[in-house]
């Protein structure tokens, strides 16, 4: 069972940076295909960004953050990142790290994912 913790959320104002973290556990982190999601109240949750397997492979971005998120991860520390900047009010939304096992490039389709964490608030005020 991969076990998926978030950090780094918080209360921000527009314009600002933050950097969330997510560390797995339970298997090799380098078989693990990841990604970032949201959810705002009263909203679906979105696909943020993802990312392959493996070091150096491929990575996606919604739109709507495209240019100011930069997805990364560290396979020797089993953590992926999310770098956000120039952060938004409409990026307000509580934030999850998902995974799924095996050596994949980066999926948007939150269906495809195996496990979740718990999420992160991460508050953008005007």
């Amino acid at each position: 069972q991969v076990q998926l913790v978030e950090s780094g959320g918080g209360l921000v104002q527009a314009g600002d940076s933050l950097r969330l973290s997510c560390t797995a556990s339970g298997r090799t982190f380098s078989t693990l295909q990841m990604g970032w999601f949201r959810q705002a109240p009263g909203k679906e949750r979105e696909f943020v960004a993802a990312i392959s397997s493996w070091i150096g492979g491929s990575a996606g971005y919604a739109d709507s953050v495209k240019g100011r998120f930069t997805i990364s991860r560290d396979n020797a520390k089993n953590t992926l990142y999310v770098q956000m900047n120039s952060l938004k009010p409409e990026d307000t939304a509580v934030y999850y790290c998902a995974a799924r096992g095996g050596r994949y490039s980066y999926q948007v389709n939150p269906k495809s994912y195996d496990y979740w964490g718990q999420g992160t608030q991460v508050t953008v005020s005007s």
